[in-house]
């Protein structure tokens, strides 16, 4: 694959990470609760991870298995504190502050494990994003209870989130696992933890299995779907990272926190402080194309 291919797939990366969450604020309309939509979101994770397996070729399975479940239920944990947080405060919050805060995270850590690209651009980049993370936390610190809820579930998501990544590339080697079969458990990983992590959501929600059954198949399939788009993108995040590198292949897909902002602010129509906004995508922008220009070195 050749380096232009590669930052072709992030971007993809970047606007599925970025658009899958409408599929929950569509869900919300219709009175579905997070926790509900949440189950359908794993269930379409798992499936197109194993969809992805039948169209990588062949495969072996080696030592990565653990690695690769120990991700997927990072991973999950910390998704669905920042689908609360989405549902308490909207995408234009829980994007740039818990996703910005998992790209800084798992950059660093990446990098750290796999140095690939010019560091004084990478980090000059996450620098900036961290600033856009700022940005877009004072934008919305006068917005009432619910925001501030969901500004605290999307800290915690993004501190969280920040480790799934580079231990998901633990499962990847020559004697390891290929990246399509880490997939498939990666997404296993995310579906039986959900067993134990929405349970404790559902709870607490008082809200039951036998609610889950009396879904709509379009409420279940609105579900399936931003499980699928969020896999996709990962999918194709993971094999540019051979190209790119991990830590600017996966900083690159997190610009997904712009897409969101975007998708939040004008189509969902969720407010802040316009002057702060304006800084907030001016600094993902330019990080972004900091981290970008860092593949080159």
């Amino acid at each position: 694959m050749s380096l232009p291919i590669a930052i072709l797939f992030c971007v993809i990366t970047m606007l599925g990470w970025g658009s899958w969450a409408n599929t929950q604020k569509l869900a919300g309309k219709e009175k579905w609760p997070f926790e509900l939509f949440y189950w359908d979101y794993a269930i379409g994770v798992f499936l197109f991870s194993l969809l992805f397996s039948t169209i990588g070729g062949t495969f072996g399975v080696g030592p990565g298995i653990v690695p690769a479940l120990i991700s997927g239920a990072i991973f999950n944990l910390a998704n669905i504190l920042l689908v609360v947080s989405i549902d308490a405060a909207g995408m234009s919050v829980a994007f740039p502050v818990g996703i910005g805060l998992a790209l800084v995270i798992g950059t660093v850590e990446s990098y750290l494990e796999t140095p690939k690209g010019n560091p004084s651009l990478l980090f000059a980049g996450v620098a900036l994003i961290v600033f856009a993370m700022i940005m877009s936390a004072a934008s919305r610190q006068t917005v009432g209870k619910n925001r501030v809820r969901g500004l605290i579930f999307s800290i915690i998501a993004g501190c969280i989130m920040g480790l799934f990544y580079p231990q998901l590339m633990r499962a990847i080697g020559p004697d390891k696992l290929t990246p399509y079969i880490a997939l498939v458990f990666f997404g296993a990983g995310v579906l039986l933890s959900n067993v134990i992590v929405n349970t404790v959501f559902m709870k607490a929600g008082r809200v039951t299995y036998a609610d889950y059954f009396r879904g709509t198949a379009k409420l279940h399939f609105i579900g399936i779907l931003g499980g699928c788009i969020w896999m996709l993108a990962l999918c194709l995040n993971v094999i540019a990272a051979n190209v790119a590198g991990p830590a600017i292949s996966y900083a690159l897909g997190q610009g997904a926190t712009l897409v969101a902002a975007i998708w939040g602010g004008f189509v969902w129509r969720e407010k802040g402080t316009t002057s702060y906004t304006v800084l907030m995508f001016i600094g993902y922008a330019t990080g972004l194309i900091l981290i970008g220009a860092a593949t080159l070195d």
